[in-house]
């Protein structure tokens, strides 16, 4: 006992000499601790569940490797289907594209651009938000379909862009100075969109992305999981409930928070992203840093259409007429990105042009070839997944998907 307390009155010595407002008292407990509980068996403050720290790594960095809740998961080619198509005669047209393609998944609006959840559900903590709107008549039954055809059912859940709720909560969006809801000023159909700093709406969202994993839906791919463009232009005269981190903090702690709740569920999630977030500093206005996204999530969904990139990207001058250059120039910055966060890096599918974008000045005609010409160059970069976009779900024949 002499000797350890002469160890004590030695270390408080040194201790309080490079830092004064140390006691002894702290001293004692902080040894009391550590008899306690071995220093390199304590997580990090911000450990999350669902990684583990890797061999040997000292237990103050942050290095983890990434558990995948789904190591047998296919590698995803795959298309996007409304609510209205998967509820619909065209559900069958897509099924049998994909049963006589190299295509194995699609992606299915559960809640949609304008906040309703597209199926009847019983989940008592969604039927009070009033929200649900019955477009796929049965569930279960498109649920089994997929399954039947060896189809990788994908959930896309519209999180922050939530018109519905917006109207219903105004405590969970923004008001303008005169006390009216806030909306982005389109001309038909203006969207309005809830507040991000709200845990209700990060729980109300979850819930949703947990009763479609109930119903068998493998991952839940989450889009708009951002503030409203121009945010920074209007931050300070809206009113709203805020705290004192930043947006990039705010929309990073949400991605993190819903991997924590699904990944147990034995269901991946994924996040859509611009695509030039890979090749700019991060987006401070509506909070998407691309990394800090990325390292929570299984799968980083990119939006990497040619027709969304301007003049002068990847030395094009129209981007939208050189889809190879432009696909390329796209995957060469997000593999850099995505260097910066190691072990962390998640599976990279992007979201590729199965359009034509005819209000892009000097367009080109979208078809088989410039759909390959995509492919191709994500091929070249060493990434083979991808998701075709085409919001009217009638998706271009004869493309070879194995390119």
């Amino acid at each position: 006992m002499e000797i350890l307390l002469a160890s004590l009155m030695l270390l408080w010595a040194n201790v309080s000499t490079a830092h004064p407002g140390v006691t002894m008292e702290q001293i004692v407990q902080a040894a009391v601790v550590s008899v306690q509980q071995p220093a390199e068996n304590l997580p990090p403050p911000d450990a999350t569940p669902g990684q583990k720290p890797a061999n040997g790594t000292d237990s103050g960095k942050q290095e983890y490797v990434k558990i995948d809740p789904q190591k047998d998961a296919p590698v995803v080619k795959g298309i996007y289907s409304t609510a209205n198509s998967a509820g619909s005669a065209r559900f069958a047209k897509l099924v049998k594209l994909i049963d006589d393609t190299d295509l194995n998944a699609m992606v299915i609006d559960v809640k949609d651009d304008y906040g309703y959840i597209t199926y009847n559900t019983d989940d008592p903590k969604l039927l009070k938000y009033g929200n649900t709107q019955n477009i796929i008549p049965d569930i279960d039954k498109t649920i089994k379909t997929l399954q039947d055809h060896q189809i990788y059912p994908i959930a896309r859940i519209v999180v922050f862009k939530d018109t519905v709720l917006a109207k219903k909560r105004h405590d969970l969006s923004y008001l303008n100075p005169d006390g009216s809801l806030w909306n982005n000023g389109k001309a038909v159909n203006p969207d309005s969109f809830v507040n991000p700093y709200m845990k209700e709406v990060w729980d109300y969202n979850i819930e949703v992305a947990k009763d479609a994993a109930k119903h068998g839906f493998k991952e839940i791919q989450f889009d708009y999981v951002r503030f409203p463009e121009g945010f920074e232009k209007r931050a300070d005269k809206l009113t709203y409930t805020r705290d004192g981190r930043k947006r990039i903090e705010v929309i990073a702690a949400f991605v993190k928070y819903a991997r924590e709740q699904l990944n147990p569920l034995g269901v991946r999630v994924s996040v859509d992203i611009f695509g030039y977030a890979a090749s700019v500093p991060a987006a401070e206005g509506i909070g998407q840093d691309f990394n800090a996204i990325a390292q929570y999530v299984d799968v980083i969904c990119p939006m990497i259409y040619p027709s969304h990139y301007s003049t002068g990207w990847f030395g094009s001058k129209v981007p939208d007429a050189h889809p190879y250059t432009t696909i390329n120039g796209a995957m060469v910055d997000t593999h850099k990105k995505l260097a910066e966060i190691g072990d962390l890096k998640p599976v990279i599918r992007p979201w590729i042009q199965d359009f034509t974008a005819t209000w892009v000045p000097g367009h080109i005609q979208y078809g088989k070839k410039e759909i390959e010409e995509q492919i191709r160059a994500l091929a070249d970069n060493n990434v083979h997944e991808f998701l075709l976009w085409d919001s009217h779900n009638t998706y271009t024949e004869g493309v070879d998907y194995s390119k």
